[in-house]
């Protein structure tokens, strides 16, 4: 087995504290390896004067670590797992997904605990177009201030932009230590989270053997099913981690079954459905009920977020 793994993350606190776990968990597989994390600064992380829908492009957040890896700097990449595109570059693949963190969305409010407590008007930090279509959608009346930046700087944004609250993924919260910051957490019938949100994906090259050996030992194959069903979804409907859709999945006595939702930035025209399969089908279902929400109503969200620059 491989003595040194040279990790590539990014640099925020939450990057670091999951390519830590990541290298924890291989030296539990890998007695009396080595460890080594390389930090990189992707285009996410430098531009935050702006939406990542106004960015454009995908790979926000993973495309320097997986240059990295092709220039063989780095043996393996870890990255939230709703942060990577659904196609990969030629090479490149993801060697294991990790059991999964709680998936769901959580409100921190300083003053007014819940949604439903928030005043008329009331000012909510994003930096996710999904979250505030499903915001919108239940509170048309919410103020929505785009904010960017690593989770420590979204809730700074509290105070300094005097907001009435934030959204952010409960996964990362929990991870950081920060539970107790947590005022609401969002069901998914209120919020359906991103793609494979909460997941850890831990990338490398295609032809390194010996790595992908090791990582199917990290491997969570139930979170691998129902993420490949997640991202099957997207994938068929060409969106990114930027773009309104949310899909959530569970697997139940063998049985895959995929919630998901296509939204109109204002929330007012939403597309829901929900499809069961074999939980080996991932793909086919991911793709099945994209088809189904697409031709139900979902064409005209879809033309309309193509028509704004939203998706390309």
């Amino acid at each position: 087995m491989k003595q040194v793994w040279r990790i590539g993350t990014r640099s925020s606190a939450l990057a670091l504290w999951q390519a830590e776990h990541i290298a924890e968990a291989l030296k539990k597989v890998c007695p009396g390896c080595e460890t080594q994390l390389i930090h990189h600064e992707t285009k996410g992380d430098r531009i935050l004067n702006k939406s990542l829908a106004a960015i454009g492009g995908k790979g926000l957040f993973t495309e320097e670590l997986e240059e990295a890896m092709r220039a063989g700097t780095i043996d393996i990449a870890v990255h939230s797992l709703k942060d990577m595109p659904t196609e990969l570059p030629e090479g490149l693949v993801i060697g294991a997904i990790t059991e999964r963190e709680v998936p769901c969305d959580a409100l921190v409010a300083p003053v007014y605990k819940t949604l439903q407590e928030l005043p008329q008007g009331a000012r909510i930090g994003t930096s996710s177009l999904r979250r505030q279509a499903q915001l919108l959608r239940m509170r048309p009346d919410l103020q929505i201030v785009t904010i960017r930046g690593n989770v420590q700087t979204r809730l700074r944004k509290i105070d300094e932009l005097q907001l009435d609250g934030v959204v952010l993924a409960q996964a990362g919260l929990i991870r950081l230590g920060l539970a107790d910051r947590i005022t609401q957490v969002f069901t998914v019938d209120e919020m359906i989270p991103a793609v494979g949100q909460g997941a850890l994906a831990i990338e490398c090259r295609a032809y390194d053997k010996e790595t992908l050996d090791t990582l199917r030992l990290l491997n969570s194959l139930e979170t691998r099913q129902i993420t490949e069903g997640e991202r099957s979804f997207l994938r068929q409907l060409h969106g990114g981690c930027q773009v309104p859709i949310g899909v959530h999945g569970t697997i139940t006595k063998g049985q895959l079954t995929l919630k998901a939702l296509v939204a109109s930035l204002d929330g007012r025209n939403c597309y829901e459905g929900e499809m069961t399969g074999p939980c080996n089908a991932g793909e086919i279902i991911g793709r099945n009920l994209a088809k189904a929400i697409y031709e139900e109503g979902g064409k005209t969200v879809i033309d309309e977020l193509i028509r704004m620059g939203v998706l390309k």
